[in-house]
C-alpha cells in the first residue's frame, strides 16, 4: 500500500502540468468546469490525464482528495 502523503502539487505533477505555486495558480485562474461537469470530463484534459482523475476518483485511490480539490478549485 502506497502510504505517502500527496499534495496538489504532487498532482500537477502526475498530470505533467507545471507544479509550482504560479503554475498551479495559472492552470486554475485560466480553466473552469462548467456547471455539473464531472473533473474528468472537461475539454482541457488529454486522454492520460482524464483517464488518472476518472481512476482516482471512482477507485477512491490515494490521489482522490487532491483530485476533489482540484475540482473545488475549477468550480470557484
Amino acid at each position: 500500500m502506497d502510504t505517502s502523503h500527496h499534495s496538489l502539487s504532487a498532482l500537477f505533477d502526475q498530470l505533467g502540468l507545471p507544479s509550482d505555486k504560479s503554475g498551479i495558480e495559472r492552470f486554475v485562474t485560466s480553466h473552469r468546469l462548467a456547471v455539473g461537469q464531472l473533473l474528468p470530463d472537461a475539454p482541457f484534459w488529454n486522454k492520460a490525464q482524464s483517464a488518472f482523475l476518472r481512476d482516482a476518483l471512482l477507485e477512491d485511490s490515494d490521489w482522490a482528495e487532491e483530485a476533489d480539490e482540484l475540482a473545488v478549485l475549477l468550480s470557484k
